[in-house]
């Protein structure tokens, strides 16, 4: 079995490192001329599989805008997991979850365990209850070649005053990267974390050995040209920046939605090569 490592280095070594959003939010349905319902997330789902999942190499469904709709939305969002698994892109389910024991374990058999319907290649978690309380999770992803990532230092300015409080000369932050380091020591590169490409992060992800999902690019107002200046010192080949509006905005039309990842790609490249 491969590890997390391996498939990611593989996906983006064909397709580019583009981690494309899937947020399906109300006034992206209306943009779209698509009803605000299940019905509506369910064929906005099915032009983003269309369209992406066989163009770039990791796409991020956003959950709360399908769980929004109850069970219809998680229909959907499990029909666009399974659509872009198909096509050969890795999906992370954006779902940000944390808990602690028996709760823990039930979320990650709910995102990680091929039994679950919602079954993805990896998954958002919060480690805010502790970064071993992800212990479930982390298993859980190893023993399937799969992965997590771990919120670290995030794009919203809230964020700031607790990721960024020290302790022993060391920030929040940086003692989660350090964590996931130590995680990830096995070479499988379970543990990556989120780290947002929109202003300088002040750490240090030279030894993480993990893929860094990086937000931000596009609508939130980070750029291309910024990524090497936001991210100096860690290893590019694991940095996978994120956008969303900034493709999502040319759909419906499919052709036009599947050019614009192209060219995103196409840039987050030319900048990082």
């Amino acid at each position: 079995m491969s590890t997390f490592a391996e498939r990611y280095r593989a996906v983006v070594a064909e397709r580019g490192r583009l981690c494309a959003g899937i947020d399906p939010h109300p006034e992206l349905l209306e943009q779209w001329g698509l009803p605000v319902s299940g019905a509506g997330v369910r064929a906005f789902g099915d032009i983003c599989v269309d369209a992406l999942s066989g163009t770039v190499a990791v796409i991020k469904p956003q959950v709360a805008f399908f769980e929004a709709f109850g069970s219809e939305g998680f229909a959907a969002l499990e029909t666009v997991i399974a659509g872009c698994r198909a096509g050969g892109a890795l999906v992370i389910a954006d779902a940000k979850r944390g808990d602690i024991g028996s709760t823990m374990a039930a979320y990650a058999r709910a995102w990680l365990d091929p039994a679950s319907p919602l079954c993805a290649d990896a998954v958002t978690v919060s480690p805010y209850l502790g970064f071993g309380s992800l212990s479930p999770a982390i298993d859980l992803a190893r023993a399937g070649g799969r992965g997590v990532f771990v919120l670290a230092r995030t794009s919203n300015p809230e964020g700031a005053a607790l990721q960024l409080a020290r302790g022993e000369g060391v920030t929040v932050a940086q003692r989660i990267v350090d964590a996931a380091a130590s995680a990830n020591a096995d070479g499988s590169g379970t543990v990556g974390v989120v780290v947002g490409a929109t202003r300088e992060h002040g750490l240090d992800l030279g030894e993480l050995g993990a893929p860094v999902l990086a937000p931000g690019l596009g609508a939130q107002g980070a750029t291309a040209d910024d990524l090497r200046g936001v991210f100096a010192g860690a290893d590019l080949g694991w940095l996978l920046p994120s956008s969303s509006r900034a493709v999502l905005r040319y759909g419906p039309d499919v052709p036009a939605l599947r050019d614009a990842a192209l060219e995103v790609a196409a840039e987050i490249e030319s900048v990082l090569s």
